[in-house]
């Protein structure tokens, strides 16, 4: 199917079979860790980066929301106009939306699938999307998806809602991870071939795994320490049998 038809086929679909035509990205995932990359479905020859969507709300979990200027520093290049448009009355709104997603990620860690699936759909209810066409001309038309809200928290919120939504029923919520770094905590998604991957990055990786080493060390010469310090069993010696002498 041709883009015209696919964008033309769009404008008459229910939204329930437009939800999931949309579900295909531009580009696929790639691996921090040099897996091969997850393969991206093509529905209706539809393609709209949804992992780009997935990521924002990567993004919006690991970030620190103190205050504005935190807020702000949060939104990406293709996002400038946000930070213009965001005001105090959003941080506590995206707050609250990073707790709850956060909740979508340890649910998925831990294997809670139907958990995980409801958060999601209170949040699509939340954060409604309102799916349309964009670009620059006819060689880059593509499917964007926007709020039907009109605040910043709105915008950005029913994006990264949604592209984790697709990501689930795509990969599914075992592909949500959570940093097994003690220090770090951060999520991400698992984009390696086997959904085999347990940290964020290849620096967390590393630390854990020398922080390991040395704990093990370290256990290791306690254990010596402990073995020389006690002290060994005296061995008793051998006693002389004894003589009883009798008169004659």
């Amino acid at each position: 199917m041709t883009k015209y038809a696919a964008e033309s086929l769009l404008r008459h679909m229910p939204v329930n079979r437009k939800v999931k035509a949309l579900s295909a990205m531009r580009t696929p995932a790639v691996s921090h860790y040099g897996d091969a990359p997850l393969r991206p479905p093509i529905v209706y020859g539809c393609r709209v980066n949804f992992d780009a969507y997935a990521r924002t709300g990567v993004d919006l979990v690991n970030a620190r929301l103190d205050d504005l200027d935190d807020l702000k520093a949060l939104f990406a290049d293709e996002n400038l106009w946000m930070r213009d448009e965001v005001a105090e009355r959003d941080v506590v709104i995206f707050r609250r939306a990073q707790k709850r997603l956060r909740d979508v990620f340890e649910f998925g860690t831990s294997g809670r699938d139907v958990d995980a699936v409801a958060e999601l759909n209170s949040l699509l209810e939340t954060f409604p999307v309102q799916p349309r066409i964009s670009g620059h001309g006819s060689s880059d038309w593509h499917m964007h998806v926007s709020s039907r809200g009109a605040s910043v928290s709105a915008e950005y919120l029913a994006g990264a809602v949604w592209g984790l939504s697709v990501w689930l029923c795509e990969y599914g919520s075992a592909r949500f991870g959570v940093c097994a770094d003690d220090r770090c905590g951060n999520v991400y998604l698992d984009t390696s071939s086997n959904c085999c991957r347990r940290f964020c990055s290849e620096r967390c990786a590393t630390r854990s795994h020398v922080a390991a080493h040395r704990a093990r060390k370290r256990a290791a010469v306690e254990e010596a320490v402990q073995a020389a310090a006690v002290p060994k069993p005296s061995v008793p010696k051998a006693s002389l049998p004894t003589q009883t002498l009798t008169k004659v």
